[in-house]
């Protein structure tokens, strides 16, 4: 395969990856309460 078309198929897997993460916020907001949440739950592990 050329470098171009694994460029290409890494660039879609990672659009499609992003934008599959932020359909599943519903919101920006969303997104802001969801990474705050996943802190939380970081710092309550590493305590």
């Amino acid at each position: 395969m050329k470098a171009s078309m694994v460029w290409r198929r890494a660039a879609l897997l990672a659009l499609a990856g992003m934008w599959l993460g932020l359909a599943g916020c519903n919101t920006v907001a969303g997104f802001g309460q969801d990474m705050s949440e996943a802190g939380h739950a970081i710092k309550k592990a590493a305590e």
